[in-house]
């Protein structure tokens, strides 16, 4: 059954995703507002395909929690790469557009942003995907109720916590522990 859900999952939202990448190619890329429409559609298809593993059961079937670790180590460094390159293929010539561009200069990664410009559909959806993954599930909580018990159990005063249990101290003695009458003897 978990096999079925994740793939049923997976399918309904990559079709999710389909759409989005269909709706951002419906949009117009010469100004500003179409082409960050059509970025953030894209974004947001990555985005879906890694929730469809999330929401599909795929990890423990529990809420969907933040990793702070993946959020910080993966999204960020990912997340300022793509969108350097996003910037730097803004149409027109605003003021992030400008400076990016100068900063490329500067640092001399100008080649390697014009070449990537090519690709900025496919580093907005990788920016989504890895967006999702910084998410997981903590699993189904299930308190224990032994584990409840015990603690509302106090110890005896003045009975050491290292004491051996009552199966330990009625426990049935063993061959090596009996004497015969030969060595009581002695």
């Amino acid at each position: 059954m978990h096999g079925l859900t994740r793939a049923t999952t997976t399918l309904v939202f990559s079709a999710a995703a389909g759409v989005l990448i269909w709706l951002a190619t419906q949009i117009s890329n010469d100004h500003i507002g179409g082409y960050w429409a059509r970025v953030g559609l894209v974004a947001g298809a990555g985005l879906l395909m890694a929730l469809s593993q999330l929401l599909g059961g795929w990890t423990k079937w529990g809420w969907p929690r933040l990793s702070i670790a993946v959020f910080v180590t993966a999204f960020i460094p990912v997340a300022i790469v793509s969108l350097w390159i996003i910037l730097a293929g803004e149409p027109g010539s605003g003021w992030f557009h400008n400076h990016v561009l100068t900063w490329s200069r500067d640092i001399h990664v100008n080649g390697l942003v014009t070449d990537l410009l090519y690709y900025i559909p496919v580093l907005a959806f990788g920016t989504g995907l890895v967006f999702g993954f910084s998410f997981d599930t903590t699993g189904p909580v299930r308190r224990d109720r032994e584990v409840v018990v015990d603690r509302e159990r106090e110890v005896a005063p003045g009975r050491a916590a290292d004491e051996p249990m009552t199966a330990e101290r009625e426990a049935p003695a063993t061959s090596t522990d009996r004497t015969t009458d030969s060595e009581t003897v002695r």
